[in-house]
């Protein structure tokens, strides 16, 4: 029903489109309960947004979703839909335990296809991995969670790399229940495989955009020995931010008569890049080729570096988020699909509070936390 890792990507997801639209709640009905009917006190699709309001509120751990819990008023407990006890019809929270076990338990694969967002409409989707550092145990290498982001910084879905692979392998696995027809999905150099290119093209509909680096040595010298100075096609981009001040230059060529051995291959990128940090004046410059089936008519060398740019932000955007706001990378969870799972309520609540208009996750997670118990169901749409 549920794709449960990349270890079993070809599962069927769920049916995305006849969920599309419903509250949390309802998409995560979904979800099968992998718990045991013996014992079960707790509904199964109460203790997961149970989870998510207390992520929203700025829970970091199993520990602080429990004392969230703990804490809700009975009006909170009852929108969320906890279980009713006694004669007087008492909410009962789930506990940190109860939270824990059901974290760890379900299909990460289908709640981060439930709860990310729908990628139609989107002008790109970036690709990139992370890896939750604090999540290794043992012989047992940390969490790497490739996800899927939009252009305008909505995350898609995500999955869990297995173990003893890489993320190449993984590729297709995220984008595979998803629409993506007339999209453009970029990707860092280790994506750029042929068969990755035709899954786009040939299997989606969609189109790519990929970086070239020295782990296809080939094509990246050929790009390199391209007459990149008689270009005419070119964009600059001045901007200054986080503390630098940036320069890109890019230039577009089209490569269809050079048979490059790459499939469906239009155009090739270079963009150049001039930093200069304002504070000590350090100034760094970085070439970086791409490759692209986009014609020159479908899109120019401003919307080439848009793109790029696109691919970059996937980790200032989201990586970065986790990592700062949500300290991901101090995080112990370890046991189950308790890594990835909590990766996926932090992305839920990065989509959220972008959604509710804060441009700055960590405020927006000091806002909601004036009104812990009202807020974070409000932006769910826990009714």
């Amino acid at each position: 029903m549920c794709r449960q890792s990349a270890t079993v990507c070809l599962v069927k997801s769920p049916a995305l489109e006849d969920v599309a639209g419903l509250p949390l709640a309802e998409r995560l009905r979904v979800l099968p309960d992998p718990r045991q009917r013996r014992g079960v006190r707790h509904p199964f699709v109460a203790v997961l947004p149970v989870a998510a309001a207390a992520v929203v509120a700025g829970a970091r751990s199993y520990a602080a979703i429990g004392q969230w819990s703990a804490n809700a008023p009975q009006h909170a407990l009852a929108r969320l839909g906890a279980r009713v006890a006694g004669a007087l019809g008492v909410r009962v929270a789930p506990s940190a335990a109860t939270v824990r076990r059901i974290v760890n338990l379900a299909g990460p694969g289908g709640l981060a296809d439930l709860t990310g967002a729908d990628p139609g409409g989107a002008d790109s989707v970036a690709v990139d991995g992370k890896t939750a550092r604090g999540s290794r145990r043992g012989r047992t290498p940390a969490a790497h969670l490739p996800a899927a982001m939009t252009g305008d910084g909505r995350t898609v879905t995500q999955l869990r790399v297995p173990d003893k692979t890489n993320e190449i392998t993984c590729f297709a696995a995220p984008l595979k229940p998803y629409d993506l027809t007339d999209i453009t999905v970029t990707a860092d150099a280790p994506h750029t495989q042929r068969d990755h290119a035709r899954f786009l093209i040939e299997e989606k509909n969609a189109h790519y955009l990929l970086v070239v680096k020295a782990n296809q040595p080939e094509l990246h010298r050929r790009l390199r020995s391209l007459p990149w100075k008689d270009v005419t096609a070119r964009r600059y981009d001045r901007e200054i931010g986080l503390g630098r001040r940036e320069t890109r230059a890019t230039r577009a060529l089209t490569i269809t008569g050079l048979d490059l051995g790459f499939p469906h291959a239009v155009q090739a990128v270079r963009i150049l890049r001039h930093r200069t940090a304002l504070k000590t004046g350090t100034v760094s410059r970085r070439t970086v080729y791409a490759i692209t089936d986009l014609t020159s008519q479908q899109a120019s060398p401003q919307r080439l570096g848009q793109l790029a740019r696109s691919q970059w932000t996937i980790e200032n955007r989201l990586h970065f988020v986790r990592d700062t706001t949500f300290a991901e990378d101090t995080s112990k969870i370890r046991t189950g699909h308790g890594p990835e799972n909590m990766a996926t309520l932090r992305n839920l609540a990065i989509n959220t509070l972008r959604a509710a208009g804060h441009r700055n996750i960590a405020a927006g997670l000091r806002h909601v936390s004036y009104d812990p118990f009202t807020r974070p169901l409000d932006l769910l749409g826990i009714a």
